[in-house]
């Protein structure tokens, strides 16, 4: 009998997973990871992921399913890895995901380690996504769940062939639907519990509070011109803009104005017209490649830019450290720090930081 470690954030995806794996005959472990740092823990009342009644909720449920229960104390590498990344991210004028680098290092690294040290074959999530082995690339690739609403491999393009391996996505095959009402049948009081939107260690989702309150040197006062170099006005704080926005910038003109640049060598915020948001190309870094280890020649893609943002077709051509990449028609707002992931048909090809 194989044994799988489940990771039950409390919500109703996680539940359904270690439910699925235990009919299915495995020995199911079920555990929860205690990230909160201590000054930003949610009270009891909270239900975002991995707050202290997402604890309790994974807790009812597996004693629902008569599995044990474990909880992992990772602040401090949560703290490292994914805040401190978070602010030193937005410090030099970039705009994170932390959601993708907590699935990199946390998730399919610590986490998925702690599963193989208590001898178990796998790690498994409640992430809409689809692993299967190529015999013939001999590789493990991952693709897009069939539910399209739910689809998170943007968010899980990262995984390297030996995570691939030891990772199992038992919902990938599933709609949303079809989990809720699973979830009903098995009498699991997390059946109707909302989806969690937010960043999880930030739960009123206003990341510039959390900014301000916790890293209050991140970032200084400093001017904002346009793109001939005329100051319009002063910003408050690089780490409270991204490419793109119009709002919030304090300044008045007599037509509609965007960041266009982030400039924090200068600390300085620079504006311009909607068309000036627009470009033709981008440099990523940070690459994995998971249908081929590494990329010998250009290759059309389809493109994400955003975790929310439709597939764009672009080309990839091959680089040292980094790939740059031609889109077919201009993007709006391409952003520093975000991911960018590439997909042929249902399959991740590979994806990387946008640099």
């Amino acid at each position: 009998m194989s044994r799988v470690l489940v990771a039950m954030s409390g919500g109703v995806d996680s539940s359904v997973t270690a439910a699925l794996l235990k009919e299915k005959g495995y020995e199911v472990i079920g555990c929860t990871m205690k990230i909160f740092p201590d000054y930003e823990q949610p009270s009891k009342e909270e239900g975002g992921c991995c707050s202290l009644s997402a604890i309790e909720d994974a807790r009812r449920v597996c004693r629902k399913l008569d599995i044990p229960h474990y909880t992992f104390n990772l602040k401090r590498q949560f703290q490292k890895k994914v805040i401190d990344n978070f602010v030193r991210e937005y410090g030099q004028g970039r705009t994170p995901n932390p959601c993708v680098v907590c699935n990199n290092d946390i998730k399919f690294d610590i986490l998925l380690r702690k599963a193989l040290e208590i001898d178990a074959d796998y790690l498994a999530t409640g992430h809409y996504a689809i692993i299967e082995k190529d015999d013939k690339r001999d590789r493990y690739l991952l693709k897009k769940g069939v539910d399209e609403d739910k689809d998170q491999t943007y968010m899980l393009y990262g995984l390297n062939q030996f995570q691939l391996k030891h990772t199992l996505f038992p919902l990938g095959e599933k709609k949303k639907t079809e989990v809720r009402r699973r979830a009903r049948e098995l009498n699991l009081r997390v059946h109707d519990k909302p989806d969690s939107q937010e960043i999880c260690f930030v739960p009123d989702n206003d990341y510039r509070r959390f900014l301000n309150e916790n890293y209050p040197d991140i970032s200084e006062p400093g001017p904002i011109y346009d793109t001939e170099g005329n100051k319009l006005g002063e910003h408050k704080g690089l780490h409270r803009y991204t490419i793109g926005q119009r709002r919030g910038l304090g300044i008045s003109m007599p037509y509609p104005v965007y960041v266009v640049d982030i400039d924090t060598s200068n600390n300085s915020l620079t504006v311009g017209k909607n068309n000036e948001v627009f470009t033709k190309k981008m440099m990523v870094e940070d690459i994995n490649w998971i249908v081929f280890s590494e990329l010998r020649k250009k290759i059309e893609v389809g493109c994400k830019i955003r975790y929310n943002s439709p597939r764009v077709s672009a080309t990839v051509y091959p680089g040292d450290e980094e790939v740059e990449v031609i889109f077919d028609q201009e993007q709006r707002a391409v952003t520093a720090g975000q991911s960018a992931v590439f997909y042929q048909g249902d399959l991740v090809v590979g994806g990387g930081i946008i640099k």
